[in-house]
């Protein structure tokens, strides 16, 4: 009697508080609400997403207990997490690591629901929900490099920073509100400290509330087919009479798959951060290192190149009003195109909407991997002409690779696949420009190229020709017997070039 009485209390606590809150309700149809059989593999993203943002929170809040978000002690604490506190390091692994995870997700689900006209009638809000999510996710990836406080913490806030000033009338107001003052101090530091562990976390909290519910609301859709078009006329009562004949609980046939998916991508995350470790920190953020080259983590290399790359006349004007406009189209999206065809098949131009920005995103990570547009500051100095480059070479080439260097050409120029590329490469010089081109060229510049005839003495000019005469990627010598011996002549250089240099020239 006792215990059916213990039981019997717990049942009317249980009741009382599912009266009051709706609690049980709320579980109950989360997990038995009938969903499409035909939502299988490709619906598991999105849990995908909310699973990496709860390994997010879980790990961050263990390394908020660590972390000391003061410009002085930023960089100390986690190099000490990372020494001194157990596991720290493979802590700071996962969070790092589950945060491109959670971007990575979020993209491929808002692509997966885009191809599949997911966002058409009735589910507006549960897309736009979901956009808003995908910035926040952004931002959130944005402001945890910035906790690493090293030097691409640094120079990136100063970019963000610079690209707010130039914002009319208010721009001045917004960096200062952004930096805490007119410089990067501990007072940045803290801001983004409040924006990355409370502001944007609650945001994401609370719409993340907001894009379950709206999903429970209306539904998740059935796999689109070729000629089944959106009518908001007579959709809604379709799909509801649809899911009630032929549907399954989303517990367990729909949360079967999301689990294993889920418990995957888990295990492909302790590894990569096993076997990579954290990311940072790096340099030490020392403001009078003008040289440093900043740049954000992988998955974002795209946005850095596209910035890079921004014609300078429109720079400003694109910075501005290009990323609030594709927000809002693609926010939008669902009232442009409520209703209609929702089979990739018969939406040709999203199909190559989308791979088009998939190649252009894929081209450009790769551009921001290289940072093609930037000089190798340390190339003259630290990248060597390779042998091949100089052997059996005159003494004036010999002395044109001297100039080569020391007119730090090296810095935008490779020779051979080694040295900068911000310039054409120089490994074949020779069969593209002649004698009389290559003085040009050098004299007067062109290009991104500046002049050096104001630099460069006629002899150093000519030396360097000379060198750089001799380059024809090795494609002469070995084809031509005696080519090598013939290259050694400075008379026979511009014969390599195709043209012979004038006596002036000489």
């Amino acid at each position: 009697m006792g215990g059916t009485g213990w039981k019997h209390r717990a049942l009317r606590c249980v009741h009382w508080l599912d009266d009051r809150t709706g609690v049980l309700w709320v579980l109950r149809h989360s997990m038995f609400h009938r969903v499409p059989s035909s939502a299988k593999w490709w619906y598991v993203f999105g849990s995908a997403t909310m699973m990496f943002f709860m390994v997010q929170v879980a790990s961050g809040i263990v390394l908020a207990m660590f972390y000391a978000p003061s410009a002085a002690q930023a960089y100390e604490s986690l190099v000490y997490i990372n020494e001194r506190v157990p596991s720290g390091w493979m802590l700071r692994a996962i969070h790092g690591w589950s945060s491109n995870a959670m971007c990575l997700m979020m993209l491929v689900h808002l692509v997966q629901v885009f191809l599949h006209g997911t966002y058409k009638y009735p589910r507006e809000l549960t897309w736009i929900f979901g956009v808003c999510l995908g910035v926040l996710t952004l931002g959130l990836a944005f402001t945890g490099q910035i906790m690493r406080w090293d030097a691409d913490a640094y120079w990136g806030l100063g970019i963000g920073a610079a690209i707010v000033d130039r914002m009319p009338v208010f721009g001045d107001a917004l960096r200062g509100i952004m930096l805490g003052g007119t410089q990067i101090s501990g007072a940045t530091l803290s801001r983004f400290f409040s924006l990355h562990v409370f502001i944007l976390p609650g945001l994401t909290v609370a719409l993340l509330g907001l894009h379950l519910y709206s999903i429970l609301r209306k539904g998740i859709s059935e796999m689109p087919k070729a000629g089944e078009v959106v009518d908001p006329a007579t959709y809604a009562k379709g799909y509801e009479e649809r899911v009630r004949k032929t549907g399954v609980p989303f517990y367990p046939d729909a949360a079967r798959r999301d689990m294993v998916f889920c418990g995957a991508a888990l295990i492909v995350l302790v590894g990569i951060a096993a076997w990579y470790g954290p990311m940072g920190p790096g340099a030490l953020p020392d403001p009078t290192i003008i040289e440093a080259s900043p740049r954000p983590d992988g998955l974002f290399l795209w946005i850095f190149a596209a910035l890079a790359l921004l014609p300078p006349s429109s720079e400003t004007f694109l910075l501005l009003v290009g990323p609030p406009v594709a927000i809002a189209l693609v926010a939008l999206l669902p009232f442009i195109a409520p209703r209609g065809e929702r089979a990739p098949s018969r939406r040709p131009l999203s199909v190559l909407l989308v791979c088009v920005l998939a190649t252009g995103a894929g081209v450009l990570t790769w551009l921001g991997t290289l940072s093609p547009w930037s000089p190798v500051m340390d190339a003259w100095t630290s990248t060597p002409v390779a042998p091949e480059f100089v052997a059996n070479r005159s003494p004036l080439a010999l002395q044109g690779a001297l100039e080569f260097q020391f007119a730090q050409c090296r810095n935008c120029h490779a020779i051979g696949g080694r040295g900068g590329m911000r310039g054409p490469d120089l490994t074949d010089v020779a069969t593209r420009l002649s004698w009389d081109q290559l003085v040009r060229q050098i004299q007067q510049g062109g290009g991104n190229m500046p002049a050096y005839g104001k630099t460069l003495s006629s002899a150093e000019t000519q030396a360097l020709v000379a060198f750089l005469s001799t380059l024809d990627g090795n494609a002469l010598r070995a084809v031509i017997p005696g080519a090598m011996e013939a290259q050694s002549s400075p008379d026979a250089m511009p014969v390599a070039a195709g043209t012979r240099p004038s006596s002036g020239d000489r």
